[in-house]
């Protein structure tokens, strides 16, 4: 496939178009694309009722308590998404051993020295903006990866303080494995404090990662937001880089 791909010249300060070929590539699999999503509307659902859990709509208060029942679908709400979001991660923890080159756990660490230079590349193109643009990757450019890598434990992170917190009103055996948590962080106070620290550390994620996403789109021309609905990207001939 040709493609035109815009370029700026050593000396030229004028965009110039030079067709290139591209092949397709299947980066994201079906797993992975699930994932992905069903993360997505798990985690947005538990920003906006956790954040009703922390700062409940006067609004909607009543004068009888039979006539606030809304605020216990709230919490009913939370707790459903969260179980999705645990046992929907559990499964890409799995595919992180299982899965393609793109989806493995090597993909997420700069283990190597190409990648932790990568990083400062992208860090220089897409945070300081002192270049023009930084190494096209075909999956996930290695700041990314890294940046996921913690992402995934902040995900752990926020699963056992959520759980902590629901473990002091349910006698069921998955929140009870997480009572040793809220004496460790100081009481019912310090858990529910780290528990809605990260749930702004996952809306400025968001916000951030939408962004990113769709710059990365509009400056490589790769199909970078496609390739999440489709799995697949394209990449340039080798011939060509």
């Amino acid at each position: 496939m040709t493609m035109s791909t815009p370029e700026i010249g050593a000396g030229n300060a004028i965009p110039a178009k030079q067709p290139f070929e591209y092949r397709r590539v299947y980066v994201w699999e079906l797993p992975v694309r699930v994932y992905h999503w069903i993360n997505a509307l798990a985690l947005v659902t538990l920003c906006v009722t956790g954040y009703l859990i922390g700062a409940p709509i006067r609004a909607f208060y009543a004068a009888e308590a039979y006539q606030q029942y809304w605020f216990g679908w709230v919490r009913f709400i939370h707790f459903a998404a969260a179980y999705v979001y645990v046992f929907n991660f559990l499964a890409r923890l799995y595919w992180g051993f299982t899965g393609n080159k793109y989806a493995r756990w090597s993909a997420f660490l700069p283990l190597k020295k190409s990648r932790r230079q990568e990083i400062v590349d992208v860090v220089k193109a897409d945070v300081l903006q002192t270049q023009m643009h930084g190494p096209i990757s075909t999956g996930h450019n290695a700041l990314a990866g890294l940046i996921y890598f913690f992402t995934f434990l902040a995900f752990v992170a926020q699963t056992i303080t959520g759980f902590a917190l629901y473990s002091s009103m349910s006698s069921s055996w998955l929140p009870r494995l997480f009572t040793w948590v809220v004496p460790l962080l100081g009481g019912d106070f310090g858990v529910r404090f780290w528990h809605h620290l990260f749930l702004w550390f996952f809306v400025t994620f968001v916000i951030v990662h939408i962004y990113l996403a769709f710059y990365h789109d509009y400056i490589e021309g790769r199909g970078t937001v496609s390739s999440i609905i489709g799995g697949w990207k394209f990449e340039r001939e080798k011939s060509d880089q």
